[in-house]
C-alpha cells in the first residue's frame, strides 16, 4: 500500500458535546493528572533511595509506575489543552504517534504485571527458591523484554495503518488518536488488517491474562494448602495488593472496551475511558503504598530525613 492520505491533519472533539463543563472537565482531569504523576513520582524515588526496597517485587513497581507515568502523559495533556483553549488540531504524524505510544505502554503494562504474577508465584509456590530464581538478572530480563515486545509488536500495525487513506472525514470523535476510530475514517479497505488487530490484541492483552490466571491458580492453590489461618493470611498479604491492581485493571477494561454498547452512548463512553485512563495510574500507588508496610515504612524514613534536615 502507499500513502494517499488526503488528510493531513485531524480534528480531536473531546468532549465538545458539554461545552459548558469544558473548564469543570479541565480542573478535574489537571488534578487527576497531577497526583497521578506525582504519586508514581513518590513510589519511583521511595524505590531507588532505599536499599531495603532493592527486590524483584519493588523493582517491578517503579517500573509500573514509568509506565502509568507514561501512559497517561501520552493521551490526557493534550486533552487538557482541548479542554483549555479548544484547539483541537493534531498532525497526521502526531496522531500516528499518540496511537503507537498508546499501544506500547498498554502492551508494556501488561507484560510488567504478568512478570510481577510471576514473582508472587515464585514467592509463595517457592519461596525456598525464591533468591535463586527471582535474581537480578532474571527481573532485568523480564523488564527488558516487557519492554522490547511493547516496542516492537505494534509498529508493524502502526506502519500499516499509517499508509492508509483517510479522504472521508478528519473529525476523531474520541479524546485522543485511538485505533478503531482512526480506522472507521480510512477509505482503504481495512478488512486485511483485521486479523492483524486481534494478533496484537491476544498478544498484548490476552496471553498476559492468561498467564497472570494461571499464576493465581497455583498460588490460591497453594494459600488453601497452608494449614493455619495466619500462614494463610500472610501468604495472601504478600500478593493482596497485586491481586487488587489486577482485577480493576482488566474488569474495568472488560466494563469499558469489551461490554456492547449504543451509538448514543459512545460519546459519554469516550468521558467513562478518559476517567479509566487517568484514574488508574492513580489508584495504583495509592493500593501499594496503603497495603506495604516495607513501603509505608521506608517513605516515613525518608519524610523524617528531610524533615530533620529543614
Amino acid at each position: 500500500m502507499t500513502n494517499h492520505s488526503i488528510v493531513t491533519e485531524f480534528l480531536i472533539l473531546g468532549f465538545s458535546e458539554f461545552p459548558d463543563l469544558q473548564l469543570p472537565l479541565f480542573t478535574l482531569f489537571s488534578f487527576l493528572y497531577l497526583m497521578a504523576v506525582l504519586g508514581n513520582l513518590l513510589i519511583i524515588c521511595i524505590v531507588c533511595a532505599d536499599q531495603h526496597l532493592h527486590n524483584p517485587m519493588y523493582f517491578f513497581l517503579a517500573n509500573l509506575s514509568v509506565l502509568d507515568i507514561s501512559s497517561i502523559t501520552v493521551t490526557i495533556p493534550k486533552l487538557l489543552a482541548i479542554l483549555l483553549t479548544q484547539s483541537n488540531i493534531i498532525s497526521f504524524s502526531a496522531c500516528i504517534t499518540q496511537m503507537y505510544w498508546f499501544a506500547v505502554t498498554t502492551e508494556a503494562e501488561f507484560m510488567i504485571l504478568t512478570a510481577m504474577a510471576y514473582d508472587r508465584y515464585v514467592a509463595i509456590c517457592n519461596p525456598l527458591r525464591y533468591v535463586t530464581v527471582m535474581n537480578k538478572r532474571v527481573c532485568a530480563l523480564l523488564v527488558a523484554g516487557s519492554w522490547l515486545k511493547a516496542f516492537l509488536e505494534p509498529l508493524q500495525h502502526i506502519i500499516v495503518i499509517s499508509q492508509f487513506s483517510f479522504c472521508h472525514s478528519n473529525i476523531i470523535h474520541h479524546f485522543f488518536c485511538e485505533v478503531t476510530t482512526l480506522l472507521k475514517l480510512s477509505c482503504t479497505d481495512t478488512s486485511a488488517i483485521q486479523p492483524m488487530t486481534f494478533a496484537l490484541s491476544a498478544s498484548a492483552v490476552f496471553i498476559p491474562f492468561l498467564l497472570t490466571l494461571a499464576s493465581y491458580v497455583f498460588i490460591i492453590s497453594t494459600i488453601l494448602k497452608i494449614c493455619t489461618t495466619e500462614g494463610k493470611s500472610k501468604a495472601f498479604s504478600t500478593c493482596s495488593s497485586h491481586l487488587i491492581v489486577i482485577v480493576l485493571l482488566y474488569g474495568t477494561m472488560i466494563g469499558v472496551y469489551l461490554l456492547p454498547r449504543s451509538r448514543d452512548s459512545e460519546n459519554s463512553n469516550s468521558l467513562v475511558i478518559a476517567l479509566y485512563i487517568v484514574i488508574l495510574p492513580l489508584l495504583n500507588p495509592l493500593i501499594y503504598s496503603l497495603r506495604s508496610r516495607e513501603l509505608n515504612v521506608a517513605m516515613k524514613k525518608i519524610i523524617w530525613k528531610k524533615l530533620i534536615k529543614l
